[in-house]
């Protein structure tokens, strides 16, 4: 087959792929030649982007050339700006391709987050992977189906309607007559047509039909990963790499006012550089370059300004609250007028410390230049989103910039910016050569963006006969994920307002929805003890939404909620909550042991039921609402950031607790397969109903109530312990 001037660009694209893949993959070119199949088919003509800015996944017109390729052994490549973190959607994309192509799904090959080779398919956060790119690799693979089987009707001078589809094997059901995909792709007609644009109205396989989707589906490298071959975003190494390390300011604000950098740069192999408040050196070696930075921090002088501690940062955050402008509440009925004159009304705030994200991997990331162009190899979750603030931050054209994000360990929401990737490319560009910028675990700790601490204030009205007729509530801080109340309640009045941070805050599992809920569902509970109900019957009382009531039933039913809440000591309690978010819906049932002169919190079981529409991977799902439970553990009972004076005093893991292997409690998880709705993401909304049915429990088993988060010190305050 002859290609084109563009398809022979993209075909070196794609060696240069494997060539900076190589220290990732282990693969040789011939290697990865044989993985893709003989005679990669790149079909792509000049107005398909391969690196376009834009949504997430869907909605656009791209060709099919720029989502699925046909190699002429039969396996397909599939192209996603998707970043693979240990969510899954390695193996969820690939299924939703092989699902449509009819293909099994060993035959997928899928190449992700590389700014050059794939899609834009937005950020990688908020669970769009599943109702975003997962329905856009669904049309992609679903149009080139289609297209195949018409090249092979027009081949045999048949009708399209006539052939079938099975393992990627074409078949005349009337003659019998078959033809591969790898054959078809032997031929230039399927080049010519799959320049045409996916199609927004292909029809895709309904959930009764699905023969990959709706199974379990192993990560395609998850050997790899498990025996230590894969090679993470901290593993890439360049010839010639340098590592670099930056220069930290001593505190939050604080300015560089002067510097000597001689005797950094008279030490033998470093390179020194600065540029205004940016300065860092880069060495053969990360600890010859932390032996010059050392050098250079010893003469910094710094002028530093005044900051909040974390014993002072609520009432600052009310002081700063900006209630006016733009944070306008939403309201419905009445509240003001209810709340005036009830004779029952419960007042009360909830508090959440600042947390961190803690990844197994820390940012980290490789820069080079080459003939003016950036290659960049980061632990990145929004590829596209890096490539943009890189180009205008180093003054470059886009086309200029290219950014690779190799399977990267953990994110969290933390790693939506690119500040190693920056300051890598800073220093490559002004030493010439590579340099690796790998942020220590303190730097992580520190100079990484914060989950946002918070003020949420609650107001709740009851009637004569307990029912709950008046909400107010209002969010300092954390933002309006999930802020809005799922109960039945006739006069509501609801509020996220913004404040002014002491720390750098941004995106957090789930967002601001843990927070929301965790005041929520614990207030929930204080007006289900004030109207002196169950707090499950309670709840059933006041909502209409079918989904919310079904997990809620079904985590009852499973925890044996009625027998279990009868058999409540001073040290053994029980509780639960439930919520909604990203339109996916949880709810959870949990027992915990108080130690009261300890004052501490054990979790003794955690029973969950989730339900997201129809279940893509079942174990994968699985595996996604664990971790959420294990995760919520954390903020819910001891992670906080301790900070005075501008300086962070917790920055490691023995004086951070995220939780233990001891901590883990018995965990014990419904999936509910509701297949008559769009699939929704599962990876952060079972966080949300841990720490409030903790809050309950111990409740529940103390009459403490523990209005913040972490709730370990809250009960230590209260007991002595």
């Amino acid at each position: 087959m002859i290609k084109t001037t563009a398809e022979k660009k993209v075909d070196s694209q794609c060696f240069e792929f494997i060539e900076q893949h190589d220290p990732q993959t282990g693969l040789s070119r011939r290697a990865f030649v044989q993985l893709l199949g003989t005679g990669l088919l790149i079909t792509v003509t000049e107005g398909v982007s391969f690196g376009q800015r834009g949504g997430g996944g869907g909605g656009r017109s791209i060709a099919v050339a720029a989502r699925i390729q046909v190699n002429q052994d039969g396996t397909i490549a599939v192209m996603t700006g998707k970043v693979e973190e240990g969510q899954g959607p390695r193996a969820q994309l690939s299924q939703a391709a092989a699902e449509e192509l009819r293909v099994p799904v060993e035959r997928i090959r899928l190449i992700m987050s590389d700014t050059a080779l794939v899609p834009d398919d937005g950020i990688t956060a908020g669970s769009r992977t599943t109702p975003g790119t997962v329905p856009a690799v669904r049309q992609g693979a679903a149009t080139a189906r289609e297209l195949l089987v018409r090249l092979a009707a027009e081949q045999w001078k048949a009708e399209a309607g006539a052939l079938e589809v099975r393992d990627g094997v074409i078949t005349n059901k009337k003659t019998k007559q078959t033809i591969g995909y790898g054959d078809l792709a032997k031929s230039k007609d399927v080049a010519e047509a799959f320049k045409q644009s996916v199609s927004s109205d292909v029809v895709l396989t309904p959930v009764s039909e699905w023969k990959t989707l709706g199974t379990s589906v192993l990560r395609p490298n998850g050997r790899d990963v498990v025996t230590g071959a894969h090679h993470y975003p901290s593993d890439v190494v360049r010839p010639n790499m340098l590592y670099g390390k930056i220069l930290r300011a001593p505190s939050y604000g604080a300015t560089l006012e002067s510097i000597d950098l001689s005797k950094a740069q008279a030490m033998k192999d470093v390179f020194v550089f600065r540029d205004g408040q940016f300065v860092g050196c880069a060495a053969p070696s990360s600890s010859r370059a932390a032996q010059a930075l050392d050098a250079i921090a010893a003469t910094a002088s710094w002028k530093t300004t005044p900051q909040p501690s974390d014993k002072e940062v609520h009432s600052y955050l009310k002081q700063h609250a900006r209630t006016g402008g733009g944070a306008r509440p939403q309201t419905r009925g009445s509240s003001d007028s209810v709340l005036a004159s009830a004779s029952k009304v419960l007042n009360e705030t909830y508090t959440l410390a600042y947390v961190q994200h803690t990844p197994m991997e820390p940012r980290a990331a490789i820069a080079e230049w080459n003939d003016g162009k950036l290659t960049v190899w980061s632990g990145v979750d929004g590829p596209q989103r890096v490539q943009g603030d890189l180009a205008g931050a180093l003054q470059v054209s886009s086309d200029r910039v290219r950014v690779i994000v190799p399977d990267m360990g953990g994110g969290f929401g933390g790693k939506h910016s690119g500040e190693a990737a920056e300051e890598a490319a800073r220093l490559a560009k002004a030493a010439g050569r590579p340099v690796a910028v790998h942020w220590t675990r303190a730097e992580e700790f520190t100079w990484a963006y914060f989950r946002p601490a918070a003020v949420i204030e609650c107001k709740g009205t009851l009637d004569a006969k307990g029912s709950l007729i008046a909400w107010d509530f209002t969010n300092i801080n954390a933002g309006g994920a999930a802020i809005d109340t799922p109960y039945n309640i006739p006069n509501t009045r609801i509020l996220s307002a913004g404040s002014d941070s002491p720390l750098r805050q941004g995106s957090y599992r789930c967002l601001a929805a843990t927070g929301n809920n965790f005041a929520r569902e614990s207030f929930m509970d204080e007006l289900a003890v004030a109207a002196g109900a169950d707090p499950l019957a309670f709840r059933l009382a006041h909502l209409e939404n079918s989904r919310i009531r079904t997990v809620l039933e079904t985590v009852a039913k499973h925890f044996d909620w009625a027998a279990r809440r009868k058999k409540v000591t001073a040290e053994i309690g029980v509780g639960l909550a439930c919520g909604t978010e990203k339109n996916s819906v949880v709810a959870a049932c949990v027992e915990v042991r108080i130690d009261r002169k300890r004052g501490e919190i054990k979790v003794n079981e955690v029973c969950e039921a989730f339900e997201c529409g129809p279940i893509q991977n079942p174990a994968n799902l699985l595996s996604q609402v664990q971790g959420c439970i294990v995760m919520g553990l954390g903020p819910a009972l001891r992670e906080e950031m301790l900070f005075e004076d501008g300086r962070i005093l917790n920055a490691g893991f023995a004086k951070y607790l995220v939780p233990r292997f001891e901590d883990v409690p018995k965990i014990d998880v419904h999936l509910v397969n509701k297949t008559d709705i769009p699939s929704a993401g599962g990876g952060e909304t079972p966080i949300i109903a841990i720490a409030p049915a903790i809050g309950n429990a111990v409740f529940a088993a103390t009459r403490i109530r523990l209005r913040s988060m972490p709730m370990e010190n809250a009960l230590r305050r209260v007991t002595g312990g």
